[in-house]
């Protein structure tokens, strides 16, 4: 089969390996599709993974070939996604059903080979199935689709809320999709590229904001009477982002970091009053695993996909082959352009 390999940051290789052998609790799935996460770009481009080589990739929706003796739950045909954690089901957080924060976890495409590749094995509970209907390209992003969903659960959301998200990248833009869909009274999305907002607001976003030429703060306080917003994530990473984010919250705001930014983070008098006066609360969010494994966050987004209308297709920026993989992770590396989400067909599309 044709797959990717990582040798060394910036050494992706387009090669022919053999089709991966199946455990008896493992399923053979046909990759359909298969997305670059934000954190595949780092890990390709500058700091490798944990094993080498590897074959990258872990946000995919694909099709059961071939089942192991032990599996009950899933058959050849099937559609499905993948969570791509294996917790190891044994430390503190595990046993609390906190599977995001185990200390001993294995994973695909950084730890064990993943899907950028034509055909992977996976763990039979490492597998959703989605419904016929779902298409490959949007079961590939049911992963940023929860993390999304894990954002607003941290932020405690609920119908009525105000939202503003800081990047209107990939998971974002889910998150301004849900809120679209669940109710939220306004929608505010915060970006650099006038192509991200122009997303925002196919996916939903009432106020769209280009914090290169704007106050980013001060026009959600506009846009919001004065109150400033309910919930407010950042999924930038950027520091400037996470203090216009605490400038952004209304009283009894929640403000949520999910966005990495690998930097410190030094708060002016104007952030620390605006913390205390308003009584906010700063949460972070990271992943998106909980109980029973792999929690609501993946099944609630699986729902919307199957159910509520949720899909990828104005968030999806690149539709490419397999082949394709070394130019443009190279391209990303050494270009500034736009992109959203970068989508790989290992198979073809449909």
């Amino acid at each position: 089969m044709k797959a990717v390999r990582m040798y060394a940051p910036r050494d992706l290789r387009v090669e022919e390996v053999d089709i991966p052998s199946y455990e008896t609790d493992e399923c053979l799935i046909k990759v359909m599709a298969v997305g670059v996460c934000g954190s595949d770009i780092p890990r390709v481009n500058q700091y490798g993974a944990h094993v080498s080589p590897i074959i990258v990739g872990h946000e995919f929706g694909g099709q059961i070939v071939k089942t192991g003796d032990k599996v009950t739950k899933f058959k050849a045909g099937d559609r499905v996604t993948c969570p791509p954690l294996i917790p190891c089901f044994k430390c503190k957080y595990c046993e609390m059903g906190e599977y995001s924060l185990c200390e001993d976890y294995d994973y695909y495409g950084s730890r064990r080979d993943g899907a950028f590749a034509q055909y992977i094995a996976v763990k039979e509970g490492n597998l959703l199935k989605v419904d016929d209907k779902v298409s490959y390209e949007d079961a590939a992003t049911t992963d940023p689709c929860a993390n999304a969903l894990h954002s607003m659960m941290i932020g405690e959301f609920k119908p009525g809320d105000s939202v503003c998200v800081y990047g209107a990248g990939p998971i974002g833009l889910f998150a301004v999709q849900y809120a679209k869909i669940k109710g939220a009274s306004k929608i505010i999305a915060v970006d650099v590229w006038e192509e991200k907002l122009e997303m925002a607001k196919k996916n939903g976003a009432d106020v769209v904001i280009n914090s290169m030429k704007e106050d980013a703060a001060a026009k959600v306080m506009e846009a919001t009477g004065g109150n400033g917003s309910d919930i407010v994530i950042d999924y930038s990473g950027a520091p400037i982002c996470q203090k216009a984010a605490i400038n952004s919250a209304a009283k009894l705001g929640k403000v949520v970091f999910l966005g990495i930014s690998h930097q410190g983070l030094e708060l002016s008098e104007k952030e620390v009053d605006k913390i205390l006066r308003r009584e906010l609360s700063i949460k972070g969010s990271w992943n998106s695993f909980g109980k029973p494994f792999p929690g609501s966050d993946w099944t609630g987004a699986v729902d919307l996909y199957e159910n509520h209308g949720m899909t990828a297709k104005d968030i999806i920026s690149h539709r490419l082959s397999l082949d394709e993989a070394p130019a443009m992770f190279e391209k990303i590396a050494t270009e500034k352009f736009f992109f959203s989400k970068i989508m790989f067909y290992p198979n073809g599309q449909e």
